[in-house]
């Protein structure tokens, strides 16, 4: 204990605490971090968007090591405390570059970004783009269980956009059909209300 308060007390390990690592230049720690967000931006965009849809758990474990894979790139052989806030300053900044790019000219945005993709139209399903997103249609049924529906069959447009998100529109009969049987189920869960209120003011009185 007396060792580790003189090891806090010495002055150059404050000194440390704030400066560079050895070898490593401002220059580096700023463009290393822009190489990555660039590469990782054009990856993501060539891949399709199913990765950022996360369908199962090898699309999540790609996305998990992903992070993992591009940290020692990011950082280098510089594990400072302000060599971390260099580069954690320097993609944010060139994040905050391209939002206001893309804010500015809209078109950017589709081409960085690309654009939402209708799956199926009208209750049938695209089978080029569901081919072109490397989807399967289990996967399709996973969205619909994901949206209180029972399979792909019950989806009357599905669309993929950029982020992953999926945008579902059930058709209309089952849409009918789910709001009757919620309001049946709300309705029998107020008369069970009501019977246990009556019950219990029948007991007091």
């Amino acid at each position: 204990m007396f060792i580790e308060l003189l090891t806090i007390a010495d002055p150059n390990s404050w000194t440390n605490m704030f400066s560079l690592g050895d070898g490593v230049t401002w220059l580096e720690k700023i463009v290393r971090p822009i190489i990555i967000y660039i590469t990782l931006v054009v990856l993501l965009r060539l891949v399709g968007k199913r990765e950022l849809a996360q369908l199962n758990p090898l699309d999540l474990v790609v996305i998990l090591s992903l992070s993992n894979t591009v940290q020692n790139a990011i950082i280098g052989d510089d594990t400072s405390l302000v060599g971390g806030i260099v580069g954690a300053c320097a993609l944010l900044a060139i994040n905050y570059a391209v939002a206001y790019v893309k804010y500015r000219w809209p078109k950017v945005e589709a081409v960085t970004e690309g654009k939402p993709i209708t799956l199926i139209e009208d209750g049938r399903i695209d089978h080029a783009m569901l081919k072109h997103e490397l989807m399967t249609e289990s996967d399709l049924d996973i969205v619909a269980h994901e949206n209180g529906l029972e399979d792909a069959s019950e989806i009357k447009q599905l669309v993929l956009n950029p982020n992953g998100s999926f945008l579902v529109e059930g058709k209309d009969d089952i849409r009918d059909d789910k709001f009757k049987h919620d309001v049946l189920n709300k309705i029998d869960e107020l008369s069970k209300q009501i019977n246990t209120l009556t019950a219990s003011l029948a007991k007091t009185s």
